[in-house]
């Protein structure tokens, strides 16, 4: 706005240097020149063109202000920037003329600082033999010492003058210091130096203090030394006392306190003696004199025999501190203070790693933990000579309980009070019973335990130590806690236990049944018949003591833990199969001793229906076993296993029927029987008999013996038609065969329905089905007849169809070729549900015809 054409197009000069400039300025022209086409875009609008001008201007001028004002600061900072720059750069100036300066003095006063040396290796030579001057009064007296300190005096002074290019000043004041040490060592054969209070700490042999830990004073505090006195200036106030002990006797002192049970000063002495030889063998170490060590040792060599017999005081009472809390407090207190006395010195000189005395680190209170956990292990966790069976045991594992108890409540209530709060004694206490116990349970179960003991061990473990009679006890809580602690076994010790407590139950249920079963076996050759329940089916005591044994076991695993109960419950189940296949091996030796002589066992049958019933009642029972109700379910095999019983019992009394109905077959079939001889009936008074005995079993196995009854009389009334003991001759004879037929099935038909067999149930329907065969008249209609019983009774073979044509005496050999083909272009596939008949029915062999020389074969 307000620009002319020509001003759009002039072309600044530093457009050129600057391009953003120009692209802001392009861009700005752009944006007003939008703005303007708005704004004016309407006639009405160009009335306020002067308004927009004024408007306009005003803001340019208000902007243009402000860059100026800005612009002014920077440039105000700038030069104040420079004018600091300027004074930085003068003040560098003059710190480097001053450092040249400096350097040039230093150089000037290389000498006096070589002399200064010198003086600091002659304050570091007096200073070692001033330490060396105040240990002299224990090591030697009399004349003895005069002597040492005259010559260490001479050497002194010695040094000092051959020094002779120090300041004569400090040469006459180090000549006075020791000319008055002289002369006062001279007066005394024995001494003690007393310090002035402003200048000088304890000696060295006052009476040591607790806090008085560290046996390098001198290293400790490197400040200025204290002076010996000198009569220009009085330093050190040397007394005339009475003579100091000397190292020897001081020996002899401690062990009398020792002996006499004074703890705390017998330490006290013992520490100052230590004190002594390990500041001398300091200095020796500074010194660099690794040979003189050992003079010094031997000289000190009774402090090995103090600190032996400090330390066999000191483990004694530790090891009796149960008994000593509650009966003299005050002896196991001093211990504790002892201990932590040489604690608190080891910890000062290993923080001092450049000399280390020879005995220390002494670790004392890792050995206070060490007699502390011995004494627990040894005052009850011996197995050698415990009694490991199960009452034995068991007072054992009590005795334990009540005296791991008493004893925490005793550091409980008193042995915290008598050490220091950082021991965590009840901690500590708790960790090393825990400890102490998990080793002791892992030596009984190395032992041979037998079932009841392992039972004991495993109950004490998961249920007794936590409970509220133990570690919980409410006298304990909360400050004991275990459960921090980890199991008292691991989990797979607390299986393998598991498996070896299995093990034995298993080899006495397995004694057990054993048992049991010899005495069922001898049972069966009783006089009397077995005995009844409340409803006359007979039964024995077996499945009752079996279950009872093995529910009991798994009852009792079950207090332990749920894996156990399993671990139980399977061992039962296949304990309970392998006796159920030991029983069903003596069955078979019953049978086969009542095959040898029928009258043993008398009641053989009677005996047979009650170990049926046994079966059925532990069937019934096995469920009840399983630790989960909710899938009670009787394992596969041992399902097969009571099959098995079940099929054999029922053999046995089939083959004890099939006995008694043989004779009665024999004579099936026979002119006799066509006549109208009774014989059926005889066989339904043997059926009935034995239906009779049958009812003293429960009704599902009555059931199926009768049914199997059904099949055998079936199976041996077919079986008889097919031994070829008669042909029909006659028209006659075929109308009298099946109108026996017809009786004698009717009449088995209708007992066995008596019985509580039903029609469908029965297989005697192929004895009518052979029955239509024989009666049908006209021979040439047999191949349909054939084919209609072959696909009733897929199992009859060409063998059987022989047999049964043979029987009617009236089939010409081409009738029987046609129907055995027809059979061969129908062969029949057994049916899944099918219960075979005559599969199991035995053809006799066709006789060969007999033929004679030069004759012809009939």
């Amino acid at each position: 706005m307000g620009m002319s054409a020509e001003d759009e197009h002039t072309v600044n000069p530093k457009d050129e240097e600057w391009p953003e400039a120009e692209k802001a300025e392009k861009l700005a022209r752009g944006a007003a020149l939008k703005w303007a086409s708005g704004v004016f875009y309407r006639p009405e609008k160009l009335e306020a063109l002067g308004q927009y001008r004024s408007r306009e201007t005003q803001r340019n001028s208000s902007i243009q202000s402000r860059l100026k004002s800005t612009v002014q600061s920077y440039l105000e900072g700038v030069s104040a920037g420079l004018e600091q720059l300027r004074s930085a750069a003068e003040e560098v100036q003059n710190v480097c003329q001053d450092l040249g300066a400096a350097r040039w003095a230093l150089l000037d006063s290389a000498d006096h600082f070589q002399v200064l040396q010198q003086m600091r290796a002659l304050m570091a030579e007096h200073v070692q033999l001033a330490s060396v001057v105040k240990v002299l009064p224990q090591l030697f007296s009399g004349k003895v010492l005069a002597q040492s300190m005259g010559i260490l005096a001479g050497r002194h002074l010695g040094v000092l003058q051959r020094n002779s290019g120090l300041h004569a000043g400090l040469v006459a004041k180090l000549e006075q210091v020791v000319q008055a040490s002289s002369s006062w060592v001279w007066k005394v054969s024995g001494w003690r130096c007393h310090c002035l209070p402003r200048t000088c700490p304890s000696t060295v042999f006052a009476e040591p203090q607790v806090s008085d830990l560290s046996p390098w004073n001198l290293r400790a505090n490197p400040g200025p030394q204290p002076q010996c006195q000198s009569p220009s200036s009085p330093v050190l106030n040397p007394v005339i006392s009475p003579p100091s002990p000397t190292v020897h006797e001081v020996f002899s002192h401690t062990l009398q306190l020792l002996h006499e049970q004074h703890l705390l000063e017998a330490h006290a002495e013992l520490m100052m003696l230590e004190h002594l030889r390990d500041d001398i063998l300091f200095q020796l170490h500074l010194r660099g004199l690794s040979s003189a060590q050992a003079t010094v040792l031997s000289y000190f060599s009774g402090l090995q025999e103090l600190n032996e017999s400090l330390a066999k005081q000191l483990w004694g009472i530790v090891g009796r501190s149960l008994q000593l809390v509650q009966e003299d407090p005050v002896l196991f207190v001093s211990a504790v203070r002892i201990v932590e006395r040489e604690e608190k010195i080891d910890d000062a000189l290993l923080l001092d790693a450049t000399f280390l005395p020879p005995g220390r680190p002494k670790g004392w209170r890792q050995k206070f933990y060490h007699i502390l956990q011995e004494t627990i292990t040894g005052s009850h966790f011996h197995t050698a000579c415990m009694d490991t069976t199960g009452p034995g045991l068991s007072r054992h594992l009590a005795a334990l309980q009540r005296d791991v108890v008493a004893e925490l409540h005793v550091v409980k209530d008193l042995m915290v009070q008598c050490v220091p709060a950082h021991y965590n004694i009840l901690s500590i206490c708790t960790a090393m019973y825990h400890q102490a116990l998990t080793s002791h349970l892992q030596d009984i179960l190395q032992e041979d335990l037998d079932k009841q003991a392992l039972f004991l061990l495993l109950e004490w473990v998961l249920h007794v130590y936590h409970s509220p009679e133990m570690m919980s006890h409410p006298g304990l809580l909360p400050e004991v806690d275990v459960s921090a602690l980890g199991p008292l076994i691991s989990p797979d010790l607390v299986d393998q236990t598991e498996r070896k407590y299995v093990v034995k139950v298993k080899a006495s249920v397995l004694e057990w049944m054993q048992r049991t079963l010899e005495v069922e076996f001898k049972e069966w050759f009783r006089e009397e018949e077995p005995e009844t329940d409340h409803q006359g089916f007979f039964q024995s005591a077996l499945p009752v003591i079996v279950m009872q044994m093995l529910n009991e076991n798994i009852r009792v695993a079950s207090l332990i833990t749920g894996s156990l109960q399993q671990k139980v419950y399977s061992m039962a189940m296949e304990e309970l199969e392998a006796f159920l296949g030991r029983l069903r091996e003596a069955l078979v030796q019953c049978g086969k001793e009542h095959q040898k002589d029928r009258t043993i066992p008398k009641y053989y049958v009677p005996y047979l229906l009650a170990v049926l019933n046994n079966n059925l009642a532990l069937s019934s029972s096995v469920p009840s076993l399983h630790p989960d109700t909710a899938h009670s379910e009787v394992p596969v095999s041992l399902r097969a296993a009571l099959d098995r019983m079940q099929r054999k019992a029922c053999q046995l009394l089939l083959e004890e029927l099939l006995l008694d109905l043989q004779p009665l077959c024999m004579q099936l079939p026979s002119r006799k029987w066509l006549s109208g001889s009774q014989l059926v009936s005889s066989m339904c008074e043997v059926i009935d008999k034995y239906a009779k005995d049958f009812s003293r079993v429960r009704k599902p196995i009555f059931m199926l013996l009768l049914m199997e009854s059904e099949r055998l009389v079936t199976s041996q009334y077919l079986r008889a038609l097919m031994q070829k003991k008669m042909v029909c001759k006659s028209e006659e004879e075929r109308s009298q065969l099946c109108d026996r037929l017809l009786q004698d099935a009717t009449q088995l038909r209708e007992l066995f329905y008596g019985l509580g067999l039903d029609r469908n149930q029965q297989s005697l329907e192929a004895v009518f089905a052979l029955r239509e065969l024989i009666c049908l008249k006209d021979p040439a209609l047999l191949s349909l007849e054939v084919l209609g019983f072959i696909t009733k009774y897929p199992d009859v073979s060409d063998e059987h169809v022989s047999t049964l044509l043979d029987l009617r005496g009236d089939v010409s050999k081409e009738v029987r070729h046609m129907v055995l083909e027809m059979m061969a272009q129908h062969p029949q596939a057994l049916p899944e549900s099918y219960q075979p008949i005559f599969s199991m029915i035995l053809v006799p062999a066709p006789e060969l015809p007999l033929c004679l020389r030069k004759g012809k074969c009939a």
